[in-house]
């Protein structure tokens, strides 16, 4: 019982450390990365589909991403896409390869992404913790119960503490890379 409990806040904690570097991972740095383009949808035949699944995303060099469409009729479609984005980026088009050039971060932009990388990882440590409220109520719900003793629900908390501790760790190693990364030029 115990066991399964802080198993489960283990694997959910783990969980919001990954969504985490996901979130950040979509935050441009200055460097050219595909992922950069996960998000981006692209109307294709009347649904939406994520960019990556009708065109091939390299990286040219480290500032160009090179977008080719599998289809030469999806080129303007994914060139819009890209356009209307939430990033600020403005392809150019050479016959069927979208050449996306990521503009250098000025220091007031760099310091901007700061502010919202830093709004993520205390969104990810408050998950952390409500994970951990929601194992410690399980805990006393089963010491009500007089399903484990009092010496077990302590030993139990402590245990989940120690999680706790560990992945707010990584939350904030997570968050300084992330950082330096933006600061570096």
């Amino acid at each position: 019982m115990i066991d399964e409990i802080q198993k489960d806040a283990e694997d959910r904690m783990r969980k919001s450390v990954a969504a985490l570097e996901l979130e950040l991972a979509k935050v441009r740095t200055g460097r050219a990365h595909p992922s950069l383009l996960d998000h981006v949808t692209v109307s294709y035949y009347g649904s939406e589909v994520p960019l990556n699944q009708v065109a091939n995303i390299n990286v040219e060099d480290g500032r160009t991403l090179a977008v080719t469409p599998w289809e030469k009729s999806m080129v303007q479609p994914v060139e819009k896409a890209i356009m209307k984005s939430d990033l600020g980026l403005n392809p150019n088009t050479a016959g069927t390869v979208i050449r996306v050039p990521l503009p250098a971060l000025t220091e007031e932009r760099r310091r901007d992404l700061i502010r919202v990388v830093r709004g993520e990882a205390e969104q990810a440590r408050v998950a952390v913790r409500n994970i951990r409220r929601d194992a410690n109520s399980d805990l006393k719900d089963l010491k009500k119960e007089k399903m484990i003793s009092e010496d077990d629900e302590h030993r139990a908390s402590a245990t989940v503490q120690e999680l706790t501790d560990k992945y707010v760790k990584q939350v904030d190693e997570v968050l300084e890379v992330k950082e330096q990364d933006l600061m570096s030029i």
